[in-house]
């Protein structure tokens, strides 16, 4: 068994593209820089080349969706890990100017463009026949948008739908589509596990990924009253942030209750040695590494469970 988590640019695959599990869903949870952990799930599939027909995530799921379609090894890694360093990545400064404590129009669409630390592989992405949901909040309507590859038109649409859904108030600025601001679908009803997209378009088994440790549940929201005057003006999205808590434990629940009837297989980190805003490199390196071997070392009941 590999025990050396991949770091160089793969070769960009040639068309036509296939896949070989049609009938179980991967589901992304979030987490922000948890992503380094959750990083090396996509990496291990990618390099066993399993192609899962349908994938779903939320925040940085959201990215893991991308780089999953993508088949991109490199840019999986790198996303949470390296480019975290960038100038532009965001701090104060870019937050005092409005750019949000994480600059989330360079991360998500600056930086992939040609030319860009982080190119994104369209052309591999419209290769793949894979389907897609990218779960998103509505703050002006107060409802959860997932949105497949029948609304993306260019690399941009995608980006923009990847920053859509990683925008947590408070954190980084709302994205504006037709009229609507969206905000990150994590304080939506799934609570950042798009569970519930992959059981609407009609799967019934499950291989979900998730960013935090098998005994953890979310407290309640301690900010409330920060909160209700930040968005006085957008009253969806203060409800939305003090149901969170309750959703995403209502959500974790039933992701073991999938898992304990067979119907489900569930990465859950051993450990989480990283927080959501962690930004030393050396940690997200360490995260990344210790993420990937344990991929590697569940893939074999991946496998098992997904036939291949």
């Amino acid at each position: 068994m590999d025990q050396q988590p991949p770091t160089s640019a793969p070769e960009i695959p040639r068309a036509p593209l296939t896949s070989n599990v049609k009938d179980v869903a991967l589901v992304f949870e979030g987490g922000g820089m948890r992503g380094s952990y959750t990083a090396g799930v996509v990496t291990t599939l990618l390099s066993a080349g399993i192609h899962i027909d349908y994938v779903c995530g939320i925040s940085a799921g959201a990215s893991h969706t991308a780089h999953y379609l993508s088949r991109d090894i490199w840019r999986a890694r790198r996303s949470f890990v390296e480019f975290s360093q960038e100038p532009d990545f965001g701090n104060l400064s870019t937050f005092a100017r409005g750019h949000g404590l994480l600059n989330s129009q360079f991360i998500y669409e600056d930086a992939a463009g040609p030319g860009g630390p982080l190119p994104f592989d369209y052309q591999t992405y419209l290769a793949n026949p894979a389907s897609f949901r990218i779960g998103t909040f509505n703050a002006s309507k107060g409802t959860m948008h997932y949105v497949g590859r029948e609304a993306i038109r260019s690399e941009l649409d995608l980006m923009r739908l990847a920053r859509a859904s990683s925008s947590m108030p408070l954190v980084m600025p709302p994205v504006e589509r037709d009229g609507d601001l969206y905000y990150d679908g994590a304080i939506g009803p799934s609570g950042g596990i798009p569970l519930d997209a992959a059981q609407v378009d009609g799967y019934t088994k499950f291989l979900i990924v998730l960013s935090q440790e098998r005994g953890f549940t979310k407290a309640a929201e301690r900010f409330s009253a920060v909160i209700r005057r930040r968005f006085r003006d957008l009253p969806a999205v203060v409800e939305a942030l003090e149901a969170r808590a309750e959703n995403y434990n209502r959500m974790r629940e039933q992701v073991f209750d999938l898992e304990a009837s067979g119907d489900a297989m569930v990465f859950v980190p051993d450990h989480m040695p990283v927080s959501n805003g962690e930004r030393r490199l050396p940690r997200l390196q360490a995260s990344y590494a210790a993420g990937y071997l344990q991929a590697q070392r569940e893939l074999p009941s991946w496998r098992d469970f997904l036939g291949v």
